[in-house]
C-alpha cells in the first residue's frame, strides 16, 4: 500500500484464514521470527514476554546482532519496534471474515522492504494454517 499523509508508511496486507489469536502468537514469539522473517536468523528477548519497552537483540540473515526496543504495543493487535535505534517495522492483526487481516508496515524511507514483508506474511499464513505456532524442538 502506498503511504498517505495519514499513514506515512509502506504496508503489505494479507488475509489469513486462521483466527487472529493464532497469527498474533506468531508475531509476538521471538523464536518464531526466524521462521517467518526472511531477514532474521535469531532473536532474543530480555525478559519473558513482548510488551511496550521490551528489549532484546535480533540477528540478521548475514549474522549481525542488533539491539531492539518495542516502541508500540497493543495486546492482540499491534507492535512496532526500533532496531539499532532506527524505526523499523510495524506488525498488526485484526479480525476479518473467515480469519484475520495481517499487516506489516515499513518506514517511508524503506519501500524496498515491501517484498520482504510480503514474503513474511506468506510464511505466517502457511504457519498459521498448519498450526505451527510452537517453538521448534530444542529451543
Amino acid at each position: 500500500m502506498t503511504p498517505t499523509p495519514r499513514d506515512p508508511r509502506w504496508s503489505a496486507h494479507r488475509h489469513i484464514p486462521a483466527p487472529p489469536e493464532v497469527v498474533w502468537r506468531l508475531l509476538i514469539d521471538p523464536t518464531a521470527w526466524p521462521r517467518w522473517g526472511p531477514t532474521v536468523s535469531a532473536a532474543t528477548l530480555d525478559g519473558d514476554r513482548l510488551t511496550a519497552g521490551a528489549r532484546g537483540a535480533v540477528t540478521t540473515a548475514v549474522g549481525i546482532s542488533l539491539p531492539f526496543v518495542i516502541t508500540d504495543f497493543v495486546p492482540g493487535r499491534r507492535w512496532a519496534w526500533t532496531v539499532a535505534g532506527i524505526p523499523a517495522t510495524t506488525h498488526e492483526v485484526e479480525p476479518a471474515d473467515g480469519g484475520c487481516r495481517a499487516t506489516m508496515s515499513a518506514p517511508l524511507w524503506a519501500p524496498a522492504y515491501l517484498p520482504v514483508l510480503r514474503i513474511a506474511l506468506g510464511r505466517i499464513d502457511r504457519m498459521a494454517r498448519r498450526g505451527d505456532t510452537d517453538p521448534p524442538h530444542g529451543n
